[in-house]
């Protein structure tokens, strides 16, 4: 069966993520990719992982203290725009995951925005090791999404080839506007 956006976006990270690597996630929502990446990366790993509702930190902290992950995790009450000023300059990123739209089950009216989800994407890229991975799983079926989805369309388009490959992985005979994947890799 083909594996959903979300399935995909994890085995998209387990292929490059290993122990002691440092991660990021951008919108960390109820936490789904932060446990994963915390498992992934280990004790001697690390995970940023940023989001600008209290509740989704709460939650996200709930979930990684109860499976004893919470060592490697350093979560952030702030948007993910700020990944630059956060992020140590001397750091190396594996992988860097965006899911894009509004926190499940919460305000639909708080939402990741154009602007500052290509401001968080340019300083991923910054931090992206070689053989690394952003990827962004768009969720634009919500007033705002088409605009950001579109940013993004064009951001991953106009990457230089020689630099990054990017995949976009979606399904076509959907209703109720599938969420699309991108990945983008940096080569060696």
């Amino acid at each position: 069966m083909l594996a959903t956006a979300l399935h995909y976006s994890h085995t998209l990270l387990k292929e490059v993520v290993e122990a002691g690597d440092t991660v990021v996630d951008a919108t960390m929502g109820n936490g789904n990719d932060t446990l994963l990446l915390a498992q992934l990366v280990g004790e001697n790993g690390k995970v940023y992982s940023f989001d600008v509702q209290a509740s989704a930190v709460a939650n996200t902290q709930a979930r990684l203290a109860k499976e004893n992950l919470l060592s490697q995790s350093e979560l952030l009450l702030q948007g993910h725009e700020t990944l630059a000023a956060v992020l140590p300059a001397e750091t190396t990123i594996k992988a860097c995951i965006f899911n894009l739209g509004y926190l499940p089950k919460s305000d639909k009216q708080i939402i990741t925005l154009p602007a500052t989800t290509k401001q968080a994407l340019d300083a991923a890229l910054t931090f992206l090791a070689p053989k690394g991975r952003v990827i962004i799983v768009a969720y634009y079926g919500h007033d705002g999404g088409a605009a950001e989805l579109s940013m993004v369309e064009e951001y991953c388009q106009t990457l230089p080839q020689e630099a990054y490959s990017v995949l976009r992985y979606q399904f076509i005979n959907q209703r109720n506007s599938p969420p699309i994947l991108f990945c983008i890799e940096k080569k060696a």
